[in-house]
């Protein structure tokens, strides 16, 4: 309803803000992030999100359009509310999270106040497609598992062993410990083929 507000900047705190707009202060809850986006001058323009309830309407808002679309997004997610949103906002930069997302990296957003690892998995599990859909990290998130992934098996068909059953042993072991370099991942398939 409201997509976005631009007026004099009145009150600033890390967490809120009070925009006068043609005389009218609106209140509008804000991360960390946009206060650390906030330009010096008294002219601002944020991008908001209304949130209704039955006891408020909340305005959220937000110096990058893109950290308003994250925003909507994490919202998407069953046990996510906008207070939560805002707190990971606040806590890892918006590229961080979608990252993090995009490649499954759940003890980054279990580290986030308030999130446990259920809630966690079901943000990757919800959002994992649509972050590497919207955002474009096809490339990003798999990378670095393709580099250890064939190094490794690079490194165990010159010792001998056959490709087939390597991959087989690779492939666990990266999606039991997707962080693991190749040695790693080289001395645990000796343990394993």
């Amino acid at each position: 309803m409201i997509a976005h507000i631009q007026g004099k900047l009145v009150e600033k705190s890390p967490t809120e803000v009070v925009i006068d707009c043609n005389g009218v202060g609106y209140h509008i809850n804000i991360s960390l992030h946009t206060f650390s986006l906030l330009p010096n001058t008294d002219f601002v323009k944020l991008y908001t999100h209304l949130q209704i309830k039955e006891d408020a309407h909340s305005l959220f808002g937000f110096v990058e359009k893109s950290e308003r679309e994250l925003f909507k997004l994490l919202l998407s997610v069953s046990g996510i509310g906008a207070s939560i949103a805002r707190t990971m906002l606040s806590s890892l930069d918006p590229k961080q999270i979608i990252h993090a997302i995009g490649s499954g990296d759940l003890g980054t957003i279990q580290s986030i106040k308030g999130i446990g690892s259920k809630t966690a998995q079901r943000v990757i599990l919800d959002l994992k497609e649509k972050v590497l859909k919207i955002y474009d990290l096809e490339e990003i998130s798999m990378t670095q598992h393709n580099i250890s992934r064939e190094e490794s098996l690079s490194a165990l068909e010159v010792l001998g062993y056959v490709r087939k059953n390597a991959e087989k042993v690779v492939d666990k072991i990266i999606k039991e410990n997707p962080e693991a370099g190749v040695e790693t991942i080289i001395k645990q398939a000796l343990k394993n083929l």
